[in-house]
């Protein structure tokens, strides 16, 4: 008998040729780059240095399509996006030392969101590893001790013979679930020395699947088939999980309302008689969910934003599926199903009651209700019309990417993504100059849709170098500016802690002049006519740059009541 485990494929005559007559001129970067392709890479990120040199070199004996970004920390916002968006792994190439370290915000935001990057980064020469202070460029004394708290996983390759095999165990920890960074770091001098190692051809990898275990999924079920007032909260998970279809199946057989949080926004749709869309720092929303007898919560860990800051306190039983172990249970006692989300809302589909509820719709309305009348009582107009005016120039299936400024927390609780994965913000780590380049890096993903970036003026500056990159490669990306002169919510905060602001002001450039200087068109608008340069910007191809002088608000928190 033949186990699977005892196959073993064999190579064609033509394989075995190329393996015993390399091409000439091949070096240790080579053997990265044919890594990337065997292993299904088509498009790579990041920026060259003295140290990756090898790397670059690499590239142009290769297929992979190389988008280079200015800053690194940009780099990797790219990378983030395009992982996101395909559910792929996506190379990032960086340099040791002061390269590397400018990455570290991006991979946090990526292991805060799950998103797949895998970071190929150099390291001074192997005469100079091991700690000591020998004096190389770039030189750091542990240089993956710094990337280990952020990181999902290190590996290291210090001769040519690992390299494959580091990239393809960082690959498939990058794609097992939860998804996340992974950091592989190789020695300049083995990324430059000639190799006799035959092409990398051999590339699969599987990374494992995490299936609930059937006992706690049968005790869920017998929950929510018996629950009188259940509710879901759906988190990002369900969208990275591509389980929306699935998460709609079960909320209608049990007829159960359904919050998205900030990172889910697009799991369920907007306008369901079941959607209590995404207002979670909303009291009444806070109240509902409290008042649920059983509450299941899929893909998210129930963290600040999605707690109401930690004002959420169910009375109910809580049911969390979660792929990320520790974050299983850690803010609310519940029965933990640590599985994927879509193999865990199968399961309960396969085994849950259905449930009849007529009253379901009428309590979701009501809530609703409370929620925009006291949004109404708070003289926001310009803020509603602003908002709405971005959606209705959006086409429906373009994705939009926001930075951490007012509008885009507007949209955590108020805007309609449409879709699944259409919605994109730093939400996770809550860095500063994400939706820019991370438009970019999903433009370069899927070039079949228009792509919406939403930045204030201080977000912009942290990543308006990319002006040049949209212009470079002619991505398709619209980004809205909107300037308020200075950090506008932090502006706020203070305002409210301490009476007044410090260092919030930013006198900052003619963001239209600064645009055209790159050879990207720039228009500045109004809240009136917003949507009508919005969409013609959009639909027109290439970069542009919107932007629009205005003071924006936020609507009053409920945690501090």
């Amino acid at each position: 008998m033949t186990h699977d485990h005892d196959l073993v494929l064999r190579p064609t005559a033509a394989q075995t040729e190329a393996a015993l007559n390399p091409p000439p001129g091949r070096i240790g970067g080579d053997l990265v780059v044919e890594s990337l392709a065997a292993l299904g890479a088509t498009t790579v990120f990041g920026l060259p240095g003295q140290h990756a040199l090898g790397v670059f070199d690499a590239l142009r004996r290769s297929d992979l399509r190389y988008i280079g970004l200015r800053v690194e920390n940009n780099a990797g916002f790219a990378a983030d996006a395009y992982g996101r968006v395909t559910g792929e792994a996506a190379p990032l190439l960086l340099s040791t030392g002061p390269g590397a370290l400018t990455s570290l915000a991006a991979l946090q935001e990526a292991r805060a969101a799950s998103a797949p990057v895998l970071a190929i980064c150099s390291q001074v020469p192997t005469a100079g590893l091991g700690g000591g202070r020998h004096g190389h460029l770039h030189e750091l004394p542990d240089q993956a001790a710094s990337f280990r708290g952020v990181v999902k996983s290190v590996h290291t390759a210090r001769t040519q013979s690992q390299i494959p095999s580091a990239i393809a165990e960082a690959w498939t920890s990058a794609l097992t679930v939860p998804h996340g960074p992974v950091w592989v770091e190789i020695p300049q001098d083995v990324l430059l020395a000639e190799t006799s190692i035959p092409v990398v051809s051999g590339g699969d990898t599987f990374p494992e699947e995490l299936p609930p275990r059937p006992e706690l999924t049968a005790v869920a079920a017998d929950l929510l088939t018996r629950a009188e007032r259940p509710a879901i909260v759906a988190g990002g998970g369900v969208v990275r999980a591509d389980a929306a279809k699935k998460l709609r199946q079960l909320a209608e057989l049990i007829q159960a309302p359904v919050v998205t949080t900030y990172g889910g926004k697009g799991a369920f749709p907007w306008t369901h008689p079941l959607s209590l869309q995404s207002w979670l720092e909303d009291r009444h929303t806070t109240d509902f969910l409290e008042d649920a007898d059983v509450l299941l919560v899929v893909g998210s860990g129930l963290g600040e934003l999605s707690s109401n800051y930690h004002t959420f306190a169910p009375r109910g039983r809580v049911i969390q599926i979660e792929a990320d172990l520790g974050k299983l249970e850690s803010n609310h006692p519940a029965l933990g199903i640590h599985a994927d989300a879509r193999l865990a809302l199968q399961a309960l589909l396969e085994t849950v009651g259905e449930r009849t509820d007529p009253a379901a719709p009428d309590r979701v309305r009501q809530v609703l209700d409370r929620v925009g009348a006291r949004i109404a009582a708070q003289d926001l107009t310009l803020e509603q019309d602003v908002l709405a005016a971005v959606r209705k120039a959006l086409p429906s299936r373009a994705p939009s990417f926001w930075d951490m400024t007012i509008l885009a927390y507007w949209a955590w609780s108020a805007f309609d993504a449409k879709a699944p994965n259409t919605m994109h913000s730093a939400q996770g780590a809550g860095g500063l100059g994400y939706a820019f380049p991370a438009a970019l890096g999903a433009a370069a993903a899927d070039p079949t849709h228009p792509v919406l970036a939403v930045s204030g003026d201080g977000g912009a500056l942290y990543s308006v170098a990319e002006l040049a990159t949209a212009r470079q490669y002619g991505l398709d990306v619209t980004w809205l500016i909107v300037d308020d002169g200075g950090y506008g919510i932090l502006r706020e905060y203070m305002t409210d802690a301490f009476g007044q602001p410090t260092a919030t002001d930013l006198p900052g450039p003619d963001f239209v002049a600064l645009a055209e200087s790159f050879g990207v068109p720039g228009v500045r608008t109004s809240p009136e006519t917003l949507e009508a340069d919005l969409a013609k910007a959009l639909a027109a191809p290439g970069p542009s740059v919107v932007v629009l002088p205005a003071v924006l608000r936020m609507f009053a928190p409920t945690h501090t009541e």
